[in-house]
């Protein structure tokens, strides 16, 4: 039985936004630098509010229209200017915030195998999820055809954590999530992780 969006994530487009893929424009993006290449994805999770699933708290804040009043952690974050190139919701959903051609600010001050600044060469999958909690099968499966898809079409090295490229800093995708169903999924050779 198919997921409930186990729509036909079909190509990535020449200006970066995949077709077939619900489109979700965010403004905390940039530029990557000239000449840079997409060679990393990291793998990310996010509840708004904290180990909470299912409301717009995720898409208000990558949109900067998170109201701090409606509840106490928002004022917390509102001012925050971040985002992801996707998100993909415990339904399975998939969203996409920024172009794969453009640098979305989901990294921070990171480092991965020497290289800073991860933004300039990666691509940010958000899953909506929390540390203490597993992920949902339809996401996995949802993950796997996202990473099909990109790794057929960028020279990707590394699939990580967000916890990799910023260690003590952030702890996501978190201790729940089930690096072996990537490391096991044959439309990736070559991709590594160290959680593999």
């Amino acid at each position: 039985m198919k997921a409930p969006h186990d729509a036909a994530i079909a190509a990535v487009g020449s200006d970066g936004w995949l077709t077939g893929v619900r489109r979700i424009a965010s403004p905390n993006c940039d530029d990557r630098p000239l000449g840079e290449i997409v060679s990393l994805i990291v793998v990310h999770a996010i509840s708004l509010p904290p180990g909470q699933f299912g409301g717009d708290g995720i898409i208000e804040l990558f949109t900067n229209r998170l109201e701090a009043t409606a509840h106490p952690y928002f004022a917390q974050i509102a001012g925050l200017r971040v985002s992801a190139h996707f998100l993909i919701r415990r339904s399975g959903e998939l969203i996409q915030f920024v172009s794969c051609r453009e640098r979305a600010w989901h990294a921070g001050v990171s480092t991965w195998q020497g290289r800073s600044r991860c933004n300039d060469f990666s691509l940010g999958i958000e899953l909506e999820g929390c540390d203490e909690l597993p992920f949902a099968l339809a996401q996995y499966d949802c993950l796997e055809r996202l990473l099909g898809l990109l790794c057929a079409h960028y020279p990707i090295a590394a699939v990580t954590g967000h916890s990799d490229i910023a260690p003590g800093r952030k702890t996501d995708p978190g201790p729940r999530f089930e690096w072996r169903r990537l490391a096991r999924f044959g439309q990736l050779p070559g991709v590594v992780s160290r959680h593999a």
